[in-house]
């Protein structure tokens, strides 16, 4: 027994410094500045119900929803919340997953953080310009271009068409 008091003890004490703390390393780190920055008040007024819980509070999409699945011709995605340059139709591929998928993204036009939701860690893709949660990006993408796959909500993005 009085070996067992010490291992709970340490047991405890490890744990005591799990998701709480990265919760609030993550919170702190959502707040950078970004150059189009508004309150959650604005957000709302601006965006639908489910753009909102996609852009501002992280939610997912259900799967295979999005009419961007089957866009295949050239153009550009766009942030839905502030129109900021994401992923170009050339680098989207069929993933397969219910989302639209992309290899690549524009340069600059995204950044990328970590969440930790699921209980692991995750590599988040959000819009560079206003911070909106896009989706994660993975090491399971096409082998033959970069191996990445960026897997995007389809609701946080607008379809501009290229024009011919």
């Amino acid at each position: 027994m009085k070996k067992i008091l010490p291992f709970l003890l340490a047991v405890f004490i490890i744990s005591c410094q799990g998701n709480a703390q990265k919760d609030q390393k993550e919170v702190k780190e959502k707040q950078e500045e970004f150059e189009v920055s508004k309150t959650e008040e604005e957000w709302k007024a601006e965006l639908t119900d489910a753009e909102y819980r996609v852009l501002r509070k992280a939610a997912t999409e259900p799967t295979f929803s999005s009419p961007l699945n089957d866009i295949k011709e050239p153009g550009t995605f766009v942030c839905a919340a502030c129109g900021n340059e994401l992923y170009e139709t050339e680098h989207k591929f069929m993933s397969g997953t219910g989302w639209p998928s992309f290899d690549r993204a524009i340069d600059g036009g995204v950044a990328y953080g970590t969440d930790s939701k699921l209980g692991y860690q995750r590599n988040e893709v959000h819009c560079a310009r206003c911070g909106g949660h896009l989706g994660h990006v993975f090491d399971d993408g096409p082998r033959e271009t970069t191996g990445k796959r960026h897997c995007i909500n389809g609701i946080a993005m607008d379809f501009e068409p290229k024009e011919k």
